[in-house]
């Protein structure tokens, strides 16, 4: 029958039956299984996804549940921490993985155009309105909708959006008929909603709708254990896209990773890696980690405890003698024996003391690349001759 389309969820009528591999204004779409299996490729390695670290551990089995349920996920955590690719994860997962895959970017819709680019608009619903156009909602029948920070929502908004969770039903903008259209609903946010809801920017009734299944992401070094796999992934991955080998990190480096703060969790990793692998300088990552814990440097201690100054004092004085070891490295261009004199130390204790503070041993080769400006790599190796 014209019109009709057949999802394994239910019936969805439309008006017309167009295969969609691409939504408009860049929304992605998967409509047939041959499809959705190269999306799904894409996905790195599930151990890469999960890890090895308790929660992650835990999440995955709450995952592998819920994928199999037509209910509402709301995945949160902080900015970095991998949201988007669980939400692909449990769309591919799901019985809606035949169907497309929508991304809506809340903060980048402005509020008076959010309404009609959620729901759609019929022809003549305001000026320039020339036809009608489908929405997102409509874009992911049969398939998955992420709803990407979206506690940034206005209020008329969600409570159109309630509406869409209860009833499975909404009204195109200028329209008079209700639609209905069954996709998964996933909502990804780093803020914390409850508070939202207790600052009255966030709907409650709309937060218990979508938390039904709600799973908090740990930041990166929560899960510090899982970062040398991470690096052996995104290695794996910039190396197959530039066409070269590359050398994996050393020992002393890893640990040095485990060890940093990681505000911007996996993709500040990811970023890391992705300039080791043009440049293949470790001293130049070591250096990058130092200018972004200098930024990022907080004294924090329980303020209902007595203060350990000695600890503090000490774990200050390792950072600051770590930053002067690696200045004057650079400085002399990496060669240790002057380093050693210009310290006032002898050989064996510079050596004892960079093997501590987790620097490298000796420089790395570049892949013969220009170091390019605006990289926003901390200080390089200079030009040697």
């Amino acid at each position: 029958m014209s019109g009709e389309r057949k999802s394994q969820a239910q019936t969805v009528w439309i008006g017309r039956d167009q295969p969609l591999l691409r939504g408009r204004n860049g929304t992605e779409g998967v409509r047939c299984k041959s499809a959705a299996l190269a999306w799904e490729r894409k996905l790195p390695p599930e151990e890469v996804i999960f890890g090895s670290s308790p929660a992650m551990l835990d999440i995955r089995r709450k995952i592998e549940k819920a994928a199999s349920v037509d209910i509402p996920v709301l995945l949160q955590g902080e900015t970095g921490t991998g949201k988007e690719v669980l939400a692909r994860f449990v769309h591919c997962s799901s019985q809606w993985g035949d169907g497309p895959f929508i991304k809506v970017n809340c903060p980048a819709v402005p509020a008076a155009l959010f309404e009609s680019e959620l729901f759609g608009y019929e022809k003549g619903a305001f000026t320039g309105a020339y036809e009608s156009k489908l929405g997102r909602v409509e874009l992911a029948r049969g398939g998955t909708l992420l709803l990407d920070e979206m506690g940034e929502l206005d209020l008329n908004v969600q409570a159109k959006l309630l509406q869409l969770l209860q009833d499975g039903e909404f009204c195109r903008l200028g329209g008079k008929n209700e639609r209905v259209v069954q996709a998964r609903i996933v909502c990804a946010t780093n803020k914390r909603l409850q508070q939202a809801v207790k600052q009255g920017t966030f709907r409650q009734d709309l937060f218990y709708r979508i938390s039904v299944f709600a799973v908090e992401l740990p930041a990166l070094q929560q899960r510090n254990g899982d970062i040398p796999m991470l690096v052996a992934y995104f290695l794996e991955k910039y190396g197959r896209k530039y066409g070269c080998s590359v050398p994996p990190v050393s020992n002393s480096l890893l640990s040095r990773m485990q060890k940093h703060s990681w505000p911007g969790n996996i993709r500040e990793l990811e970023n890391v890696i992705h300039h080791y692998v043009l440049f293949e300088s470790e001293e130049a990552i070591s250096s990058d980690l130092d200018r972004r814990n200098c930024e990022d440097l907080v004294v924090d201690w329980p303020s209902s405890k007595s203060i350990a100054l000695k600890e503090i004092t000490q774990g200050s004085a390792k950072e600051i003698e770590r930053r002067i070891i690696l200045e004057t490295l650079e400085a002399n261009g990496w060669h240790r024996g002057v380093t050693a004199r210009a310290l006032g130390v002898s050989y064996p204790t510079l050596l004892y003391k960079m093997k501590n503070a987790g620097l490298p041993m000796k420089r790395c080769r570049r892949l013969g690349v220009s170091v390019v400006e605006g990289l926003n790599l901390a200080e390089t190796d200079r030009t040697e001759g």
